[in-house]
Formats: structure tokens, C-alpha cells, sequence
């Protein structure tokens, strides 16, 4: 099957979105776009309050959380979704289990194509996503498993009518200033680039150049990077290998943060989803 294109010249006219259900992990429950509360906002967010400008009564539901692999996307979310008929559902998944030491590409695959065929005939628009890979050691591993997955994604997006956004094809994305400490999730500018790709790939007009490589850096001499690489081994990496050990994820007993098809009012959101800063981000002199 010929693959899908991220093309907004080859994108159908704006539609009139009045809804929308997000399904996923961590990568669209927002992580690591922190808000002063706690709690996390990303990119879906950002989506969904961008199109509820655009119209009144506007539904939105996001039932992604931490850590779901897509055997658990399918059994908790997938169904949920294809029950609410929105206009626009976004999946992304899979790659939790791709970055699993054993991984079946078979049954993730299978899994997909389950999902994609429950979820097209059941909402207004499908979107995928090839999702974007910071540049270093983990993704030159996986490297070959995710391109296997991303390709097996255009080809189901071209069998059921759906949309793929191409974040993995960014270069500016794979940026590790744009990457939280704990190295596998995007920072608050980095979501916003997210929504920015999502919503040019649905046809409406460029706001910001979300490709746009960030400013030249100053790399940090090799002693501050070691001193990052321990820090992020105590914070990050141990007790990831702690979780996996003991088949704990991250998202163990947490539930949804928007599990309800409900309305969401800017006005009234406005607070809790602020506007992100446009400013590209500063050239990085860490010495």
C-alpha cells in the first residue's frame, strides 16, 4: 500500500471539529508540559483549546495515561473512544512496548490495526502519528523497531482513510533541548510544536513554523555533561529498570484526566491551559 503523507498542501479543507478525544501514554496525557498545579497539559491540550476557539459548545475528552502499553490502550480506551463518536479521535501508541527489550512487533501491529479499524468508522477524523525520537543511544537501539512501526502505521492510515502527522521525520524534534531531564519526554516548547504540527495537518493555517530548527548551542563542556548523566541515571533511569523489574508501570492506579466527552469552555480553562510562550527557545551557554 502506497504510505500516507504529512502534506498540508495535500490536507482536505479545515473541517468543523466540535469534538475530540485524544487515546495514548504519557506522550498525550502532556508529560513533561508541567503546570504550576502538578499536573501535566501537552500537546492535546493545546490542541483541543485552540479548537474550542473556534466554536461553541465544543466537547473534549483525553483518556490517555503514563506508561500504557497498547494491549492496555486497547482494553481501556479504545472501545471508550469509538463509543463517542467525536469528530476528531488522535491515537498514539505502541511505542512503550517498542522500547522494550522483548517486543513482539506482531501482536503490537495486530493491535493497531484493531484500533484504527474500530476507531475510523466511529469518529469524523482518524489522526496518527509517526512519533518524534530525541536524538541519542536509546533511539539509534530502536531505531529499526520504530521505523517497522511507523511504517506499518502509513499503511493502515492509507486503508482506513486516516491521518498521519510525521513528527519522526522532524529534525528539529529529535533537538535534545527539546526533551525534558528525564530524556524521553517533550518539554512545554516542544508540545507546543505537537500541536502546532497537528493542527497545520488538518488543514488549518500555519500559526508558527514547528519544523524551525532551534538556535545554534553552546555545548556543555564534558564534565557538566557527565554530571547530567548521573543525574539522570538517580532520577530517571534506575527507577524506570526498578519499575520494569517489577512489572510496576508509572501510570499504575491513575486514571484519565479528562475520561468524559465534556465541554470545554476557554474562558474558563484558560487558567489551567495558558497560552504557550511563542519565543524560540534561547541558544543554551551552559558551560
Amino acid at each position: 500500500m502506497a504510505h500516507a503523507m504529512d502534506s498540508t498542501s495535500t490536507s482536505p479543507a479545515p473541517p468543523v471539529i466540535t469534538s475530540f478525544v485524544a487515546l495514548g501514554d504519557s506522550f498525550t496525557e502532556g508529560m513533561s508540559d508541567l503546570l504550576p498545579d502538578g499536573g501535566y497539559r501537552g500537546w492535546a491540550d493545546l490542541l483541543a483549546g485552540r479548537l474550542a476557539e473556534r466554536v461553541d459548545g465544543f466537547r473534549y475528552a483525553n483518556l490517555a495515561v503514563r506508561g500504557k502499553l497498547i494491549g492496555q490502550i486497547v482494553e481501556e480506551q479504545v472501545d471508550v473512544a469509538a463509543s463517542m463518536g467525536a469528530d476528531l479521535v488522535t491515537l498514539v501508541g505502541g511505542l512503550n512496548d517498542v522500547l522494550r527489550p522483548k517486543c513482539d512487533m506482531d501482536r503490537v501491529c495486530g493491535l493497531l490495526e484493531r484500533s484504527v479499524a474500530k476507531l475510523a468508522p466511529n469518529c469524523g477524523r482518524l489522526v496518527l502519528m509517526r512519533s518524534p525520537g530525541r536524538r541519542g543511544p536509546v533511539l539509534e537501539r530502536y531505531r529499526s523497531r520504530m521505523e517497522h512501526l511507523f511504517s506499518f502505521i502509513d499503511a493502515l492510515a492509507e486503508e482506513h482513510g486516516a491521518l498521519v502527522v510525521d513528527l519522526y521525520g522532524c529534525a528539529a524534534l529529535s533537538d535534545p533541548r527539546l526533551w525534558a531531564d528525564d530524556r524521553l519526554h517533550l518539554t512545554t516548547e516542544g508540545h507546543r510544536r505537537v500541536a502546532e504540527a497537528v493542527w497545520q495537518r488538518l488543514g488549518y493555517p500555519a500559526e508558527s513554523d514547528w519544523r524551525a530548527d532551534l538556535p545554534p548551542a553552546v555545548l556543555p563542556k564534558w564534565y557538566a555533561r557527565r554530571v547530567e548523566d548521573l543525574r539522570f541515571t538517580h532520577r530517571h533511569l534506575l527507577p524506570w529498570i526498578g519499575r520494569r523489574l517489577t512489572g510496576r508501570s508509572s501510570g499504575d492506579g491513575l486514571p484519565p484526566k479528562r475520561p468524559d466527552l465534556a465541554p470545554l469552555v476557554p474562558a474558563v480553562d484558560r487558567e489551567r491551559y495558558p497560552a504557550p510562550d511563542l519565543t524560540p527557545p534561547a541558544p543554551d551557554h551552559t558551560p
